[in-house]
């Protein structure tokens, strides 16, 4: 159903829309807008510009965006627009560009509408044929992607998964048998248990851990599933991370712990040490370096 909330205009703001040539009154627009993901210096000058111009900006959390409009001087009317009322809030955001008000969308970083509660806002602007134009600016997942040196030739982005143990199951499962890169966002807090469902279901991969992107502390940790659990094990996570999986292999489906033990074995002969033989083959296959260890020894 095509919604069509209006509210008189003097109620807000922006003041009377102003008429067209034929006195009806122009319906404004919606500018879907990148902020940066660390670094303020990535904030497009067309963005800054935009966001300068805009009737009112609609922010996941003003108080953030508070700190980029400070930094770049700008004095603007925000309304707050997160995930626990964005019903209430995109019908308001929408009767204000019906009425003739312009809108800029801002998520905490990076593009809104990607893993995000701007989404709705978007689709709620499209079925009142209101015109939606972009403002592109840092996504965290493809500057992860980029800098991670995994295979980007396909991937699918997989966002956040849910903490509802079901849902969570079932999107897992159903990704066991994908041959795609796989990228996620996960918070430092939930890091370790995800990794550890990661193994469960998708056993011992390669894996690009990118945190911090576009800030001081920026790096790529590229490790095996396994080895990054047993990092997080000892070591604290800290900072935002992008979690790029390794689709599954082919061979995966075929190879048992007995055909992973051989492989190492030959290592050994050729004269590798037990514990790199033991890693090595832990790297391409579902197994832990562990399991293959203990049977090498």
């Amino acid at each position: 159903m095509r919604f069509e909330l209006r509210v008189p205009s003097s109620e807000f703001s922006g003041g009377i829309p102003a008429p067209d040539r034929k006195g009806n009154c122009m319906t404004g627009i919606l500018y879907v807008v990148g902020t940066p993901i660390g670094n303020l210096g990535d904030l497009s000058p067309r963005a800054a510009e935009t966001l300068e111009k805009v009737d009112f900006i609609a922010a996941e959390d003003t108080r953030v965006t508070l700190k980029l409009l400070n930094h770049f001087g700008i004095k603007k009317e925000m309304i707050s627009y997160f995930e626990h009322n964005k019903r209430e809030r995109g019908e308001i955001i929408v009767s204000r560009i019906i009425g003739g008000e312009n809108c800029a969308i801002v998520t905490d970083a990076g593009m809104p509408a990607i893993s995000d509660p701007g989404e709705d806002l978007v689709y709620l602007c499209h079925e009142n044929k209101i015109k939606v134009e972009a403002v592109p600016g840092p996504t965290a997942f493809a500057t992860a992607l980029a800098i991670s040196g995994m295979n980007t030739g396909r991937f699918t982005f997989e966002g956040f998964l849910s903490v509802a143990k079901k849902s969570r199951r079932e999107h897992l499962e159903s990704l066991e048998n994908e041959e795609r890169t796989m990228v996620f966002y996960e918070a430092p807090h939930k890091l370790l248990a995800t990794l550890e469902d990661f193994y469960k279901h998708f056993g011992n991969r390669n894996i690009a851990l990118v945190r911090e992107i576009t800030k001081i502390h920026e790096e790529v940790i590229r490790t095996t599933i396994a080895d990054a659990v047993e990092k997080y094990t000892e070591n604290k996570p800290k900072g935002e991370f992008v979690v790029i999986v390794e689709g599954k292999q082919k061979e995966e489906s075929e190879i048992t712990l007995e055909d992973a033990i051989e492989k190492a074995k030959r290592l050994v002969e050729g004269g590798m040490g037990v514990n790199a033989a033991a890693k090595e083959i832990a790297a391409t296959t579902p197994f832990k370096k562990s399991e293959i260890y203990k049977e090498l020894v």
